[in-house]
């Protein structure tokens, strides 16, 4: 092919350029393999991904799952720190997987952009790869999309799915926490990836100098921590009734899914420490109370559901595993209208 008739390619003249992705696949190629274990049948650049399900399970339920990082990404390249990015991609969907206690087997990716930057996309894939190692899962696939004239200037999205398996007999659910249980509170590296939208409105409103701002900047792109380790660790050594992902919606929404209708849990909110971040943003940005609790996870990144007479011996555990936890709240029978309730 010639240096003429790769300049005139009619598609690289409407934006799209086939040779960064080419260039993209040959750069990743080995991040992508560091991922793989023996259920993983090689084939990279084909057409599909897949994956050996062994005999561990005796009645296996395959548990799927799908998000995004959402606005992180717009604040992440806005100041130039896009490291932790695919971590947050990959943590938002298998910390959904452990929720039901499945252990994750593989994730896909999709990196779409307005034009392609090789550098900019490995870094982020490079992320991904890393973050399916310490979730002990295998990066199985991904797709990468030019699309000009539809993402405007330099902008790019990302989304993530995720699949995992649990024996039937070993499904967390809602319907195994009972009143009397314990809430232990799993600590967070930030917001994660959640309230992006008025974080970002927050920093740009404020009038902090550039030092403190710079402080506050990295501490919401710190990347959103992995759980399945974790949990899976507990979940074969305890009785777990039930887990909750605080993501969007924060304790208020997130926990009334992991318990029965007739029943509510009461935080005590005294338990933690608010973390800086959070006690910054609210206010900075006039936050209420109930707000803060409705829309961020305020240093609570994952809740476990527990018998009362397991809780201790969880939490050393827990602690032992270097994750700052606390005991939080418990879960009661419903007597009102809302299912969590603050004191």
């Amino acid at each position: 092919m010639t240096k003429e008739i790769i300049e005139n390619d009619p598609y690289k003249l409407a934006g799209v350029d086939i040779n960064a992705g080419n260039e993209l696949v040959e750069r990743i190629k080995k991040d992508v393999s560091k991922t793989h274990n023996v259920n993983v049948i090689e084939n990279i650049g084909g057409f599909a991904g897949m994956y050996k399900l062994n005999k561990d399970y005796d009645d296996p339920i395959l548990v799927a799952c799908t998000d995004g990082v959402g606005t992180k990404v717009s604040l992440g390249q806005e100041f130039n720190d896009l490291s932790g990015i695919g971590q947050d991609l990959v943590a938002m969907c298998v910390n959904d997987l452990i929720v039901c206690g499945a252990n994750p087997l593989f994730f896909l990716d999709y990196y779409a952009s307005s034009k392609l930057d090789v550098d900019e996309a490995s870094i982020i894939i490079k992320s991904i790869a890393d973050a399916c190692i310490k979730s002990d899962c295998a990066l199985l696939g991904g797709e990468t999309a030019e699309m000009p004239g539809h993402y405007i200037d330099n902008n790019f999205d990302l989304a993530g799915f995720a699949v995992g398996c649990v024996d039937e007999k070993k499904v967390i659910n809602s319907t195994n926490a009972k009143s009397g249980d314990v809430l232990i509170g799993i600590e967070s590296s930030g917001p994660h990836s959640n309230g992006f939208s008025l974080i970002r409105k927050i920093i740009k409103n404020s009038k902090a100098d550039k030092e403190e701002l710079a402080l506050i900047i990295n501490e919401v792109l710190k990347p959103t921590i992995l759980y399945p380790k974790l949990i899976m660790n507990l979940i074969n050594n305890f009785n777990i009734n039930s887990i909750s992902h605080i993501t969007g919606g924060g304790l208020t929404e997130n926990l009334p899914r992991s318990i029965s209708n007739n029943l509510s849990v009461e935080i005590k909110t005294s338990s933690w420490e608010m973390p800086k971040v959070f006690k910054w943003l609210k206010k900075e940005g006039d936050i209420s109370d109930d707000d803060m609790f409705r829309i961020f996870n305020c240093g609570i990144g994952m809740v476990l559901i527990v018998n009362k007479e397991d809780s201790e011996n969880i939490s050393k555990k827990i602690s032992e595993m270097n994750f700052k936890n606390y005991i939080i709240g418990m879960v009661k029978e419903k007597s009102h209208e809302r299912s969590v309730i603050y004191s």
